[in-house]
C-alpha cells in the first residue's frame, strides 16, 4: 500500500505530493514500482491547520477519480475518519476505506458496508483524531488492539463489508508511545493469529525514530528491518513511503521462507 498525501504538511515528504499534477505522477510512479494499493490522504495525521470535510473531499476525490482512469487495476484507499468524505472517494473509485481513527465516526463503517467496499480497523486506544499521544497506559497493549481491532471486523462485517476485504492494523505511533510499539511488533504473531489480514503502516514512524535516535529522513534501514520481522510473521500488506524497497523486503523474505522462486537463478547453473 503506497503513500500519497495530498497534504501540504505532511511529516515525510512536507507537501511533496500536494499538488494534484505531483500527486498523479507520484501514483504512476509506485504503481511501476509495485504498489497493488495506493493510499490517498487529504489530511495529516497529527496537529496542523484545520481542515473541514469538504476541503478534505476536494484533496481526495478529484485524484482517486484520476487514479482509476489511469490505473483501472489498482486498489485505492482513502484515509480519512469522516463518513462524508469517504462516501465522496467511493463514488470517485475508492475501493477500501482506511480508518485510521479506530471508528471515530460511527458511520463510516456503515459507508464501507453500505457501499461493498474494504475497511481497515485500526486501534488508537480511544484518541482523539489528529492528537499525539500523552502518557498512554495500558494493562496489555496487544490484547487492547486485538479486542477492539477484532470487535470493528466483526462490526464491518455485520454492516456488510466482504470479509476478505477487511483488514485490521495495529497502528503504530496512534495513541502508543516507542515501547509500545515495540512490544507489538515482538508479539505481532498474536495479532497475525486472530485470523483477520493485518495491515501495517510502519513507514518512517516516530517509534522507529526513537528506537534508533534518527530524524525522520534517515528511518528506512529500520523501516525495513520491521517490515522483514512482520512479514517473516504473517504480516498481509504494509502501508509505505519507499515501495521498491519494500516489494523487495517481502520478495526476499518470501523467497527464504519457500513461499516463492528467485527471479533469476543463473550464478553456479550453467
Amino acid at each position: 500500500m503506497a503513500i500519497v498525501n495530498r497534504t501540504p504538511d505532511s511529516f515525510y515528504d512536507r507537501g511533496a505530493t500536494f499538488h494534484f499534477d505531483d500527486a498523479l505522477r507520484r501514483c504512476a510512479e509506485v504503481v511501476e514500482a509495485g504498489a497493488s494499493i495506493i493510499d490517498v490522504g487529504g489530511v495529516k495525521a497529527g496537529p496542523g491547520d484545520e481542515v473541514d470535510a469538504e476541503e478534505e473531499t476536494e484533496r481526495v476525490a478529484p485524484l482517486i477519480a484520476a487514479i482509476r482512469e489511469q490505473h483501472p487495476a489498482v486498489d485505492i484507499s482513502v484515509d480519512t475518519w469522516r463518513a462524508a468524505v469517504a462516501d465522496a472517494a467511493v463514488d470517485a473509485g475508492a475501493t477500501i476505506i482506511n480508518d485510521t481513527w479506530a471508528g471515530f465516526d460511527p458511520e463510516l463503517v456503515e459507508v464501507a458496508g453500505a457501499r461493498k467496499v474494504g475497511y481497515v480497523c485500526s486501534h488508537t486506544g480511544g484518541a482523539t483524531p489528529r492528537t499525539r499521544p500523552h502518557r498512554v497506559l495500558y494493562d496489555d497493549v496487544v490484547a487492547s488492539i486485538i479486542h477492539t481491532t477484532t470487535a470493528l471486523a466483526e462490526r464491518a462485517a455485520g454492516c456488510g463489508v466482504p470479509v476478505e476485504k477487511v483488514f485490521i492494523d495495529p497502528t503504530h505511533d496512534f495513541g502508543k508511545n516507542t515501547f509500545h510499539g515495540l512490544e507489538i511488533l515482538r508479539r505481532i504473531e498474536e495479532i497475525t493469529a486472530t485470523g483477520w489480514p493485518v495491515l501495517m503502516a510502519l513507514s518512517n514512524k516516530d517509534f522507529i525514530g526513537e528506537t534508533l535516535d534518527r530524524p525522520v529522513g534517515e528511518r528506512v534501514a529500520g523501516t525495513l528491518a520491521a517490515t522483514a520481522w512482520c512479514a517473516a510473521r504473517g504480516v498481509a500488506a504494509f502501508r509505505v513511503h519507499e515501495v521498491a524497497e519494500t516489494v523487495d523486503v517481502i520478495r526476499m523474505t518470501a523467497a527464504i521462507q519457500g513461499a516463492v522462486a528467485p527471479l533469476n537463478t543463473v550464478r553456479g547453473l550453467a
